[in-house]
């Protein structure tokens, strides 16, 4: 009998700026609007905490937040789509609200197209509730789409026991 060797589970680590050529790769794959390499050096830059989940044959996904006195903001959460509907966008949101717990972030809120049904879905499961509309906030081939906005309140109970930072 063979035994075949299990794939390990990717790793979730801090982004870097190194990681960008495989970041705009996922990005180009993923968005028929994608980011520019600049947006994301930005973010870095500005110290937006970012997130890679890289395996043994590279990264598999990413995501950024942004941290502003008691609110977080998901800027970016994308898995290339080779790789969609096995875990990894639950994964890295899942990572991004613990890092917002971990600064203090009272809610965190986002935005997702409306057309997007399965990161809507992902956002309610995770509970994020629907608060209002971008109105033509996002690129669309036939002019603009709205955004959904999203938030999520995080408990005074999940912050209070956290150590301090």
């Amino acid at each position: 009998m063979n035994a075949v060797a299990a794939t390990p589970a990717p790793v979730l680590r801090p982004m870097h700026e190194g990681d960008l050529d495989a970041v705009m790769e996922i990005e180009l794959r993923a968005y028929p609007f994608p980011w520019t390499r600049g947006i994301f050096q930005d973010c870095l830059r500005a110290g937006y905490p970012g997130r890679v989940l890289a395996g043994g044959d590279g990264l598999f996904g990413y995501g950024l937040l942004s941290i502003a006195t008691d609110e977080a903001h998901v800027l970016n959460v994308c898995v290339d789509p080779r790789r969609q509907s096995r875990g990894l966008g639950r994964r890295l949101l899942r990572d991004l609200v613990q890092v917002a717990r971990q600064h203090r972030a009272a809610r965190v809120f986002l935005e997702v197209r409306p057309s997007n049904a399965a990161a809507i879905a992902l956002y309610h499961s995770e509970g994020f509730n629907e608060i209002g509309r971008r109105p033509r906030y996002y690129p669309a081939v036939t002019g603009r789409e709205d955004a959904l906005v999203m938030a999520m309140e995080l408990v005074d109970e999940d912050i209070s026991s956290m150590p301090p930072l």
